[in-house]
């Protein structure tokens, strides 16, 4: 596969550095454990497994083959986003890595339930399976109170593919007509043309990356971030909305079911529905609801700091370890 290959392919650089640090793994021989990443760990998992040193893998998205059923589902019933749909282009051979590297893991650490859960595909899964969510930014003074226009600010945050769910935010947005005015950030990250996502970001504001500081500034202009993912790892931009003010509308199929209470600080919504966000847009155009629940969106995100992350992190990796300090 084209993007497996080559000096600038990501896959590439993460095997070769796979291979790098499997070879220099003796020259530290009080060595406790390794930690690695999703399809960077298997020649490292080889090596410390035969040198009897702990395996921690960090999955940072579900599981493949419930991915795979997903976007070929989506293939069928999108089929003019099907093009968007990089994760069935990978190799026999890249699959077959991640389900070795998982299988030498002694500690899997996942950023939500949603992952966990797709863990159920996965044959030869041993190692003990953590749920640790990401951090959330710093929440903004403030952030809760808006000057509202009369038109919903809406915001998607996102890389340019069906797997977001796409198509059903530009359905659901095209429903409610001029009530609303949509943003979107976010890159192609594929190869070929999707007629159909050109058409959409034509017709709405499109700004294809931000910094992260401009991109919470951005934040804090909108009323509301739809995430409308049919499959995801955690979606970080749901916790840096929250932060800036925004209720969130996501789906189960993320990790807004780990930190959203529905109805309170955002909604969950089922994937494939362009008529529940409808629904919840229209009750967000009651104001003083969505007032309270932007307060309650920031308040949620400051319990969610990056602090616990790291503790939780530190606290994984010690139990990893039998309880002794890293």
């Amino acid at each position: 596969m084209k993007h497996e290959r080559g000096v600038l392919s990501i896959d590439a650089v993460y095997r070769n550095f796979d291979l790098w640090v499997s070879r220099n793994l003796g020259h530290f021989p009080d060595l406790q454990a390794v930690y690695a990443y999703e399809d960077g760990a298997l020649e490292t998992f080889r090596e410390a497994s035969r040198r009897g040193i702990k395996c921690i893998y960090d999955l940072p998205i579900g599981y493949y083959r419930a991915a795979q059923k997903i976007y070929a589902e989506e293939a069928v019933l999108e089929p003019e986003w099907a093009p968007t749909l990089t994760g069935l282009s990978d190799s026999k051979e890249k699959l077959e890595r991640k389900d070795e590297e998982l299988s030498l893991a002694d500690t899997i650490i996942i950023p939500g339930s949603f992952v966990k859960g797709t863990l159920d595909m996965a044959p030869g899964v041993k190692g003990l399976i953590k749920v640790i969510n990401f951090g959330a930014p710093a929440p903004c003074v403030g952030a809760g109170v808006k000057d509202r226009k009369k038109k919903l600010r809406l915001l998607y945050v996102g890389l340019l593919t069906q797997r977001k769910g796409l198509s059903y935010l530009f359905k659901a947005v095209d429903k409610l007509g001029d009530s609303v005015e949509l943003t979107v950030v976010g890159a192609r990250l594929f190869l070929g043309y999707c007629k159909s996502l050109e058409d959409a970001l034509s017709r709405h504001r499109w700004i294809p990356s931000l910094p992260h500081e401009e991109l919470l500034k951005e934040m804090r202009s909108h009323d509301v971030l739809i995430f409308p993912s049919v499959f995801e790892g955690f979606g970080l931009v749901i916790l840096e909305a929250m932060s800036q003010g925004l209720p969130v509308i996501t789906t189960a199929n993320t990790a807004g079911p780990d930190i959203i209470q529905d109805g309170v600080d955002g909604f969950i919504v089922p994937i494939r529905s362009s008529e529940a966000i409808v629904e919840k847009l229209e009750l967000l155009m009651d104001r003083e609801r969505l007032d309270d629940m932007s307060a309650q969106a920031v308040k949620k995100a400051a319990l969610c700091g990056w602090q616990r992350y790291n503790s939780d992190i530190v606290a994984a990796v010690r139990d990893a370890l039998g309880g002794a300090r890293p």
